[in-house]
């Protein structure tokens, strides 16, 4: 592991020195100063490559948010931490994504924490003392890629990753149930196994899971010019390819619902709302894109609207009325040098989404994933942490914090470090899961 961070750390800091990392587009609009990914690359480098050496320190215990601060390390408001799960108990160099379970015959809840090394399972129904029970391997390791992605349906997890020949794996989460970690925090987590891979595609970068239809939504794949690439999983160790949409090009991330929004049109239809990015010769071409799926062998195009001040159109989640959408660009930040901001769009026409207004925090942090519980928004924006969001006011185009918790206390600057996702969906009220690249997962409560 740490040989191969190193030779990809070595290789693109001489990509930097080379002059790869700020790229000037030449397209029309003269305000843009496009941050190439390579700049990613290299802050996730650095991250992973300290990580190999060191074990991340920092508090991890229960801390209230007592004058705008948790463990005197941390800045917050109206959030309290329960603990944190560094890197090295969690068998990982980097965490990235997370999405979490709820075991309906036990009650237990679970974290499930991404990485380069695999995916780690964390126990936290005693949110104060998580219990780390095990990590599936990645797939393959190929490539020695910092992305990964899950999602849960049923019993069953799904693992994408881009590492190479990586494929999609399929985990059966009742390999949980009467498991216990270890109490040390040096030993690793144990192996668990696959119960069952799909090979229809090579890396992707996300997926996106309906669980109503019992369909999964891999996107940034090498399949399908990177769309939304079908898969049946209602058999779940028997997944089976169900279809393909190319016509837009590649899709970052992608919500895929039963709509039961105010749009008489698309009444019970399969759709898939996606944040779409394509490169050209000016740079990356941004929009949202909508799709109606119900017939996977033929879905047809809704809408596909571009919007101003695009960077790099990354992820969005709808309202639970299916009625708005909350939208984020990887990207705006550096190209135009303005603060984080969450977009707003009115999808009660589907065939015409409307932008309607947006957010801007108070840091200058990029925003990464953002997801939506109740009439809270839950947003990880990288250096400045979990960001909440009263989302009441939606309608009139208005969005307010409400909270904060920073994982990296450092700086807000706008780099790629920090927090990577969240979840918020877990059964124990106001329980919100966290993921920090450099120093693993985050158990908080939000204040009411």
């Amino acid at each position: 592991m740490r040989l191969r961070v190193a030779a990809v750390t070595a290789a693109l800091l001489t990509a930097s020195a080379a002059g790869v990392g700020i790229s000037q587009a030449h397209g029309p609009d003269h305000e843009r100063a496009e941050p190439s990914p390579t700049q990613q690359r290299l802050d996730f480098a650095e991250i992973a490559a300290a990580a190999a050496g060191r074990s991340t320190a920092g508090p991890s215990k229960f801390a209230r948010c007592v004058n705008g601060m948790a463990a005197e390390t941390y800045p917050c408001k109206r959030v309290t931490m329960l603990s944190r799960v560094g890197l090295h108990r969690l068998g990982l160099s980097f965490a990235n994504d997370m999405w979490g379970w709820t075991d309906r015959k036990t009650g237990k809840d679970y974290a499930i924490v991404g990485g380069i090394e695999g995916t780690t399972f964390v126990d936290i129904s005693r949110p104060r003392h998580p219990d780390v029970i095990g990590k599936l391997p990645s797939h393959t390791y190929l490539g020695n890629e910092y992305w990964r992605d899950i999602k849960v349906r049923g019993t069953y997890a799904y693992v994408v990753s881009e590492h190479t020949q990586h494929g999609m794996q399929v985990f059966d989460l009742r390999e949980l149930r009467g498991v216990r970690g270890t109490p040390s925090t040096t030993t690793a987590p144990i192996t668990l196994p696959e119960a069952a891979h799909y090979d229809r595609f090579n890396d992707a970068h996300n997926l996106a899971i309906n669980r109503r239809s019992g369909y999964a939504y891999v996107v940034g794949s090498d399949t399908c010019r990177g769309g939304l690439h079908m898969v049946d999983i209602s058999t779940p160790e028997q997944p089976r390819f169900a279809g393909c949409w190319s016509n837009d090009g590649y899709f970052h991330d992608t919500r895929c619902v039963n709509y039961h929004g105010p749009d008489p049109d698309y009444a019970g239809r399969e759709i898939c709302v996606s944040a779409n990015a394509n490169f050209t010769r000016h740079g990356y071409d941004s929009s949202v894109s909508i799709v109606d799926v119900t017939d996977k062998a033929n879905p047809v195009r809704v809408a596909n609207v571009s919007y101003p001040r695009s960077g790099y159109s990354h992820h969005g989640w709808l309202t639970p009325g299916h009625r708005y959408y909350l939208h984020g660009d990887e990207f705006d930040e550096q190209t135009y040098g303005i603060n984080t901001r969450t977009r707003i769009w009115d999808m009660r026409d589907l065939d015409a989404p409307r932008l309607i207004g947006h957010y801007d925090y108070g840091t200058r942090s990029v925003d990464h994933n953002l997801y939506i519980e109740g009439d809270r928004a839950y947003a990880s924006n990288y250096t400045s942490g979990l960001r909440v969001l009263d989302t009441s006011r939606v309608a009139k185009g208005e969005l307010r914090e409400v909270g904060f918790f920073d994982v990296r206390p450092e700086n807000n600057r706008p780099v790629y470090k920090g927090t990577w996702s969240n979840f918020p969906f877990f059964s124990r009220e106001r329980i919100v899961g966290v993921t920090s690249m450099d120093r693993g997962l985050f158990v908080l409560r939000p204040h009411r």
